[in-house]
């Protein structure tokens, strides 16, 4: 596998319908909760995800179900999704 083109990926079962407008989707949605960890996520070229920290780290990501393993290991801590201060901003 070629990490920086992505090719020969397997398709994550989150990422089978929708097409491009539904990644664009899924990569906003997912940037309202990480933003609240210091983190953002880039979609590059369709294929792969690419995470970024405020300390200008990153990560190539395969698909959504390694998304919050490679989020935590960036921030350095659980991401806790029921954590008061996100649920609330997620709510405004």
């Amino acid at each position: 596998m070629c990490a920086l083109c992505g090719m020969l990926l397997d398709q994550h079962w989150a990422e089978q319908d929708g097409g491009r407008r539904a990644r664009v989707f899924r990569v906003k949605l997912a940037n309202r909760v990480l933003d609240h960890f210091g983190l953002r996520l880039d979609d590059w070229g369709g294929r792969i995800y690419v995470l970024h920290d405020r300390k200008g780290r990153s990560a190539v990501v395969d698909n959504l179900g390694v998304l919050w393993v490679e989020a935590e290991r960036l921030a350095g801590r659980a991401l806790d999704p029921l954590d008061p201060g996100l649920v609330y901003a997620l709510g405004s």
